[in-house]
């Protein structure tokens, strides 16, 4: 019988509980801090990374995998009776799903490589699903099918306070960026197709409450919202304001609370929250 492993990479936002339990294998990215070299969850941590970042002379520079590490994980999986299914973050964030395309090429593993078109917990509702399923033995074709309708289930915002970041790092252009400086304007991200979509801007927090009240109401126009995943930017105090209302309008759904990976954090700046869900028809 085929055996399927669930590889992914460092972007996901995954507990340390759910990657024992279904043995997900985690890819690292690098950020680079002042020449140092970081591998993400390895030689740095996320309760680390934003004293670092504060205190560095310039801003991150974040890095893909290399081949070499994806080639090693999928040949330490590989077997005549194993299959890999590896997920990652949308290719309009980072090039690492086409490293991982790559890799699959030099490997004698059997390896499927996703384009999740997510990150953070968008992408981890797609690998935990992956993982639970292959645990209970069914098949490629079926996971695949399920990751597919769970994407399309899928919908994650970014809220940034500041803009700086996010037009250093070019994932912004440099006029919205000055015209954050200058008016203190606050920037709605959404992923749709994977891809960065200004879903509002405005000037100051209002922008930001008021998303939040329309993305409540949003939320609520859906039969069933399954699961929350709520990430900040070294913002832990608004991260929990969050999950108290998403708990007071969603009770029974599932909500996790965790500071954003390095790579993510690097690129949405100190004070940004993320938050996906996944929802039901």
């Amino acid at each position: 019988m085929t055996q399927i492993k669930i590889v992914t990479d460092s972007s996901v936002q995954l507990s340390p509980a759910e990657i024992a339990q279904y043995d997900i294998k985690i890819v690292p990215l690098s950020v680079m801090i002042d020449g140092t070299v970081y591998f993400d969850g390895e030689t740095i941590q996320r309760s680390e990374f934003m004293d670092k970042m504060a205190l560095a002379h310039a801003l991150p520079k974040t890095s893909q995998p290399p081949l070499g590490s994806f080639v090693d994980i999928y040949n330490q999986l590989a077997d005549d009776d194993t299959e890999i299914i590896s997920i990652h973050m949308t290719e309009h964030l980072s090039g690492t799903v086409h490293a991982a395309h790559q890799a699959a090429e030099l490997t004698h593993a059997k390896v499927t490589v996703i384009d999740s078109q997510f990150a953070d917990r968008g992408l981890a509702f797609q690998v935990i699903a992956a993982a639970q399923m292959a645990a209970a033995g069914q098949t490629k074709a079926t996971i695949l099918a399920k990751m597919t309708d769970i994407r399309q289930h899928t919908r994650l915002f970014l809220a940034v306070d500041n803009l700086d970041n996010l037009v250093a790092g070019g994932r912004l252009s440099k006029v919205a960026g000055v015209v954050g400086g200058f008016l203190n304007i606050k920037v709605i991200i959404e992923l749709i197709n994977g891809a960065i979509t200004i879903n509002s801007k405005g000037r100051g927090n209002k922008t930001i409450n008021k998303f939040y009240t329309q993305l409540y109401n949003d939320m609520a126009s859906y039969p069933k919202i399954e699961k929350i995943g709520v990430s900040h930017v070294g913002a832990l105090t608004v991260g929990q304001t969050v999950v108290a209302q998403m708990q007071a309008h969603f009770p029974d759904s599932e909500i996790l609370l965790e500071q954003s990976s390095p790579i993510l954090s690097t690129h949405a700046g100190p004070g940004a929250i993320a938050i996906s869900y996944l929802y039901a028809d």
